[in-house]
């Protein structure tokens, strides 16, 4: 019974070891992801995403770099660049891709750097579809009835005339409105993110207060330019208020010496 004791407490022992070396690296790597969203059955909603990376200097070009490619080239789904910064400190940028595409593609940006701040916002399109579909319609109610109007045989040439301009006028509403609607499902369909890319050593810092003291006598210059520049302004109106002070001065002096 104790030998058989004993392999059962090493059995125990054993499991709950590969259970916790099983769960720990799991709970961190979710801890580190962002999943795209999608809109649930019935809702409209357009999901954006706005992170922040922080990578070493050395890493900052290319990451952003492969992370532009990845996008340009579908690699994680259909993804389309919406804008691309860049400067000395860090770069951003902005695309839209596809839900299941958010995850990975955020995981290769952060490669070798750490994800900083996550914000997941959502915009309600419902009324705004909504509202489109209303429009589309509408118009198409028009527009068909302006051609049972064209298909009578007692319509004059001029009443003709003018239905093909109004007929017109409608196809092109139509057409703007069915480019709203396909944005709105693009915007459904896919996910905005903007990536914010910054540098995780001191060589930002460094930068910066290297360039502050290599700017000074630039600085010094132009700030004693626009301060004279300023006061050239200002100079006039004093001069002509020194001669109003003063007589203002002598009234005021008059008047109180005949009072007394």
């Amino acid at each position: 019974m104790r030998h058989l004791d004993g392999k059962s407490s090493l059995l125990l022992i054993l499991l709950a070891g590969l259970a916790l070396a099983g769960c720990s690296p799991k709970g961190h790597s979710e801890a580190t992801v962002i999943s795209g969203e999608q809109g649930r059955a019935g809702a409209q909603l357009a999901y954006e995403h706005q992170l922040s990376l922080s990578l070493p200097a050395a890493l900052l070009a290319p990451r952003m770099q492969a992370t532009r490619e990845a996008c340009e080239s579908a690699r994680f789904g259909a993804c389309n660049i919406l804008g691309i910064k860049e400067g000395g400190g860090g770069g951003e940028i902005v695309l839209r891709i596809a839900p299941a595409g958010v995850e990975p593609l955020v995981a290769m940006a952060a490669e070798g750097g750490q994800l900083g701040q996550r914000i997941t916002t959502a915009e309600d399109l419902a009324d705004a579809v909504a509202d489109v579909q209303r429009r589309q319609q509408r118009l198409l109610a028009q527009l068909q009835r302006l051609d049972e109007l064209a298909a009578r045989k007692d319509i004059t040439v001029g009443d003709l005339i003018a239905l093909s301009k109004e007929q017109a006028s409608i196809e092109d509403q139509l057409q703007e409105l069915a480019q709203t609607a396909a944005g709105q499902q693009r915007r459904l369909d896919t996910n905005r993110v903007t990536l914010n890319f910054h540098t995780s050593d001191g060589a930002q810092q460094q930068s910066r207060i290297s360039r502050m003291f290599s700017n000074l006598g630039d600085n010094l210059v132009d700030g004693t330019a626009d301060a004279l520049e300023r006061a050239s302004y200002v100079l006039p109106f004093v001069i002509l208020a020194f001669p109003v002070l003063w007589l203002w001065v002598w009234l005021w002096r008059k008047v109180v010496k005949r009072r007394r």
